[in-house]
């Protein structure tokens, strides 16, 4: 199969609190809210899309924000931390913002020759902002508070942990047309030259970990970018072959979906480009408007008065 996956196109969250999402990633961390709609399987829950000016997949970061659920566990069988790539010179902006508003953060580090700077959300989900080797040359959405001379350009990386990187390595590079290109110590790095950002995964081995547990300030699954369905299906039947579960597609209003369990525990799913998050509502107006799912628009009245009001 001659196609690759393009990159990152999603990574979807639980949080505990609508309200304190919704202010930490659009007023302190300056990302667009690109679409407020709710879970398909719990239309009394919200489902926060965050992103740049358009949507781009690779910059969207997507929570389920269930109202008081427990913290989850950070463990093995997860995505365990979510890179953002931003500018050169811009790490100090972000110590003195994360400052301000009481935001938890560790000291600047390396990795791979690239300087990060660790935080986490006010659910202890674990996110680096990272200074690209090579710059990345995506426009940035700025805020009032947040300018394009610091802001995410969008995802760098995301790192899975396992207990054995063996079998989800050979998914990135049999099926989805990742190569090894680095290693430090237990971390190995996975990229594709399909695209020149979103383009990385780290695998983390960790034989004596325990597995994570899904609940707030834990990441639910990390989708991967097809151009469209005819590749996506493609994709289906590799995986198919490989004696992997995988659901059919699956319309999820702004793309279509496939959801398997990779052998390390990882829910993985390859979403489409189209038809992205304008159908519904346009450029200007992203984020502004509550859309439903047209299953669920009957009982729109109802959902609008159990889901928390934002402010």
């Amino acid at each position: 199969m001659k196609e690759k996956i393009q990159g990152l196109h999603h990574i979807t969250a639980i949080a505990s609190n609508a309200q304190a999402n919704y202010s930490f990633y659009t007023k302190v961390l300056g990302l667009r809210m690109v679409k407020k709609t709710v879970n398909f399987d719990d239309p009394g829950t919200y489902h926060f899309y965050y992103g740049d000016e358009f949507g781009t997949p690779g910059t969207i970061l997507t929570f389920f924000p269930w109202e008081g659920i427990g913290k989850g566990k950070i463990g093995n069988g997860q995505a365990t931390e979510i890179g953002y790539a931003v500018p050169e010179g811009s790490l100090e902006f972000w110590q003195e913002r994360f400052k301000k508003n009481n935001v938890n953060f560790g000291e600047q580090t390396e990795r791979f020759g690239e300087t990060l700077l660790p935080f986490t959300d006010p659910d202890g989900l674990n996110i680096s902002l990272i200074i690209p080797k090579k710059a990345d040359n995506r426009i940035a959405f700025e805020t009032e508070e947040v300018k394009k001379d610091a802001a995410t350009k969008g995802f760098h990386s995301t790192t899975l942990s396992l207990q054995s990187i063996d079998k989800t390595a050979k998914i990135l590079t049999d099926i989805f047309g990742y190569e090894l290109v680095s290693q430090e110590a237990n971390r190995f790095r996975f990229a594709t030259t399909a695209v020149e950002n979103a383009s990385i995964i780290d695998l983390l081995e960790n034989p004596t970990g325990t597995s994570g547990q899904n609940a707030a300030g834990t990441n639910h699954h990390v989708a991967f970018r097809v151009a469209n369905e005819e590749i996506q299906m493609a994709f289906h039947e590799r995986i198919m072959s490989e004696n992997l579960g995988i659901t059919p597609k699956i319309d999820r209003d702004y793309f279509y979906s496939l959801y398997f369990r990779e052998p390390g525990g990882v829910l993985f799913e390859i979403a489409t480009d189209n038809p992205g998050f304008t159908v519904d509502e346009p450029l200007a107006e992203l984020g502004t408007n509550l859309k439903l799912p047209k299953q669920h628009e009957p009982l729109r009245s109802k959902i609008e008065a159990v889901l928390p009001k934002l402010i």
